[in-house]
């Protein structure tokens, strides 16, 4: 059955995820925060800043008008950046329709309140809505996804029926969804894990070999199911597509913009030239302060998101906390 979906942010993965539903047969529009850059999507068929070799459906429609997008959507997709959930979902909310369905795609942990993005969104919309709520997680570069090669994720709803409508909507002959009930731990692994990668990224620029990026993201996946059964999720999440599947993507693959940032950051350059000519949000660094500060309020013990914290936002040097690493009390492997 063909819907009424509107994408809400015009990133590159938001740009890919309304490409994936224009195919599936879904009337679609793509929301653009820039008027500019909605017009040449609508008029050009092509995105003029993300993906712009990728040649977009022409039944794709685009508008920079939220409410517009947001009136007779039956599902809307949360594509934003994780910081500017609240303030964009907020205003989603007061023209949100009774019977729309919201599937999230933003991974972060939000830096003041520390609240996942479902937690974000459960916030900001009203209680009746909260069951048509889901989130779709996994291993999915954009331009891989644009160039209609092989990807699987999940998506997690607290309401079975909502995980499986989504599911049905977004499966195709190259996009594959599973479904899961485990909301926070689909969410804090999608967040927790650009983490790891910056420093994954870190040890690769300083030279340091398959040996070393191996063990972080080993300990690293460890980090985040221990942060992740504090506060109630599934330990087997983790093992899953939201967990290890993104978490070897976003270490091991090229396109990783978490990767870029730390693989820059062992070179010795400065975090804010990095982010300057990298153009486009790296969720992790965001993260990393929320990842450290959720750390301690629960008190999970993760020394690499400490470690990336340090990096990011104290100045430390990336070899300095390895060696530190390196030299913590020896223990037990399943300690925790």
């Amino acid at each position: 059955m063909s819907e009424r979906v509107s994408v809400i942010g015009a990133g590159s993965f938001g740009t890919a995820l309304s490409k994936v539903f224009a195919e599936n047969g879904h009337q679609t529009v793509l929301w653009a925060r820039d008027a500019e850059t909605a017009k040449k999507i609508t008029e050009a068929h092509r995105h003029p800043r993300y993906l712009t070799t990728v040649q977009l459906p022409a039944g794709l429609k685009a508008t920079s008008d939220l409410a517009m997008a947001v009136k007779d959507a039956t599902v809307l997709v949360c594509a934003v950046p994780s910081h500017a959930v609240r303030e964009t979902f907020q205003q989603v909310g007061q023209v949100l329709g009774p019977e729309t369905f919201i599937l999230s795609a933003t991974k972060g942990i939000e830096n003041d309140s520390l609240m996942t993005m479902a937690q974000v969104l459960e916030n900001v919309t009203p209680p009746q809505a909260h069951a048509r709520l889901a989130y779709l997680s996994g291993p999915s570069f954009a331009a891989e996804l644009t160039r209609r090669v092989p990807t699987a994720v999940t998506i997690a709803s607290t309401n079975p029926d909502t995980a499986k409508r989504m599911q049905h909507m977004v499966s195709n002959d190259y996009f594959r969804a599973y479904t899961t009930d485990d909301v926070m731990g689909v969410e804090l692994a999608g967040a927790l894990k650009n983490v790891v990668a910056i420093g994954v990224g870190c040890a690769e620029g300083l030279g340091f070999g398959y040996n070393a990026r191996a063990a972080m993201i080993t300990r690293g996946l460890a980090e985040m199911a221990r942060l992740g059964m504090k506060m109630g999720a599934n330990p087997m999440t983790f093992a899953g597509l939201a967990g290890v599947g993104d978490l070897m993507l976003t270490c091991f693959g090229e396109l990783s913009r978490n990767r870029s940032v730390g693989f820059q950051l062992g070179q010795g350059k400065k975090l804010e030239e990095i982010l300057k000519n990298l153009g486009m949000v790296a969720e992790g660094v965001k993260t990393a302060k929320s990842a450290w500060d959720l750390a301690r309020r629960e008190g999970v013990d993760m020394p690499l998101a400490q470690a990336a914290y340090q990096i990011l936002y104290d100045g430390r040097a990336p070899r300095d906390i390895v060696y530190e690493l390196m030299g913590r009390a020896l223990r037990k492997e399943l300690d925790h």
